[in-house]
């Protein structure tokens, strides 16, 4: 059989399962058997337990659980509350008022954990409840939250920049420092669109809080101190080489205590629901990862991506097209892979596509997380949709309608670094000289 007749079959199936309400996971790993099963020679068995093994058995996952248990113990202990109310002063004039957060927060948060699906979780719980609480919608803040915590694998650190600077043999230091201005630039869009979405529907944002002066600013963001310190603190070790991404969410659990104690808001049932908050949702990620892992296995021995790659190889392309055909392939392959495994099963075939094109390196490595960002939010395997519909009861595809408008920034920031280059270049060149 034609493979990839078989990656279709395999997608269908997918869709079946889970329309049919199977759990994610599960839906993945079943995927994963039939292909090997039936379409490769493998044991898929042996397969099964090492996918699963493998998937959830790294030190740099750790990381995952502790930053979901910071962003508990911030929701249950009215810290999160506090936060809020601090911002609410400088955020009033601007439309979209304390939407803003899902971004900002986002970015902060994801330069600091380096994964989407932590900064998705943990800035989900802790903003979403305060959003709808104080009346924002709900589905410009569920498509927000979607799309933002994809900020966690752009700006540095990066797990996924690691990745493809290894299968580049490119600069690691390279590709981080080519992240930051896409991600704001990235920030900058998405705020753009929630303050123009806000002007056209005012009735769909609470009213603006009476004027204040600088001083009543100044002490009503007094509250900010505390939460803002360790975030500061964070973010301080992780950059100055102190300390791995792991140590640092560790540090933030241990911070998060102890403001909450400080503050009087820690008590035992809090404590207690935090924790099996966190086990739930770190489950939950972790189990997805598992049957993700099985399906990649599953593409690898069939090899689909491969064959795609090959398919644009022999194609023939101009520069401009070719960026165009890899764009739409690796959309496809976004719907069905994790963003490591679409670099890794890729970059044999397609980097040495990109080098004889004229393209640098480092530009196409911006670009391809790009391109896994917007695969994190692509139905049927957007993990950042599973993370929210796991933590909402939302239907995937509900959040992902939600979405769309954000998914349109990408596809606007992914044009633009393409227009413009020098977006991704122009900052590992200043600081590190023109690579040669």
């Amino acid at each position: 059989m034609d493979i990839l007749l078989i990656g279709g079959l395999l997608l269908f199936i997918m869709l079946l399962l889970l329309g049919g309400g199977v759990w994610i996971a599960m839906a993945l790993a079943i995927c994963g058997w039939i292909g090997q099963e039936f379409f490769t020679t493998t044991q898929p068995g042996k397969n099964l337990f090492s996918a699963f093994w493998e998937s959830n058995a790294s030190w740099e996952l750790a990381a995952l659980p502790l930053f979901v248990w910071m962003g508990e113990i911030l929701f249950r202990t009215k810290l999160s509350e506090e936060m809020f109310e601090g911002l609410r002063p400088w955020l009033n004039r601007i439309p979209g008022r304390l939407m803003h957060t899902t971004i900002l927060g986002c970015g902060i948060f994801g330069s600091v954990s380096g994964s989407s699906a932590a900064t998705c979780a943990t800035i989900s719980k802790v903003a979403l409840p305060e959003l709808l609480k104080r009346g924002y919608d709900e589905k410009i803040a569920l498509g927000s939250l979607a799309t933002a915590g994809t900020l966690g694998i752009l700006i540095p650190p990066s797990i996924t920049m690691v990745v493809y600077a290894v299968a580049a043999d490119a600069s690691i230091i390279r590709i981080f420092l080519a992240g930051f201005a896409p991600g704001f630039l990235l920030m900058g869009l998405f705020s753009g669109y929630i303050i123009w979405w806000s002007l056209r529907n005012p009735d769909k944002v609470p009213p603006p809080d009476a004027p204040t002066t600088w001083i009543q600013k100044i002490n009503q963001s007094g509250s900010l101190i505390p939460c803002g310190a360790l975030i500061v603190f964070i973010c301080w070790v992780l950059i100055a080489g102190y300390a791995t991404a792991t140590e640092c969410a560790a540090y933030g659990v241990v911070g998060s205590l102890a403001l909450a104690a400080w503050s009087r808001s820690l008590t035992w049932s809090n404590f207690w629901e935090g924790l099996m908050g966190t086990t739930r949702t770190s489950c939950m990620i972790m189990f997805i990862l598992a049957g993700a892992a099985y399906l990649t296995k599953t593409m690898a021995f069939t090899g689909i991506p491969r064959e795609l790659a090959e398919w644009v190889n022999t194609m023939q392309l101009s520069p401009i097209s070719l960026i165009g055909v890899l764009t739409l392939v690796y959309l496809i392959l976004g719907t069905a892979l994790d963003g490591i495994s679409m670099i890794v099963l890729t970059s044999a075939v397609v980097l040495p596509m990109i080098q004889k094109a004229g393209f640098d390196l480092i530009w196409f490595g911006i670009f391809i997380v790009l391109l896994v960002e917007i695969a994190e939010v692509t139905p049927p395997v957007g993990f950042n949709l599973f993370v929210l519909q796991n933590m909402t009861g939302k239907d995937s595809n509900t959040i992902a309608r939600a979405a769309l408008p954000f998914f349109g920034c990408l596809v606007v920031c992914i044009v633009l670094i393409t227009l413009f280059p020098q977006i991704v270049t122009f900052l590992p060149n200043m600081v590190m000289g023109v690579d040669r």
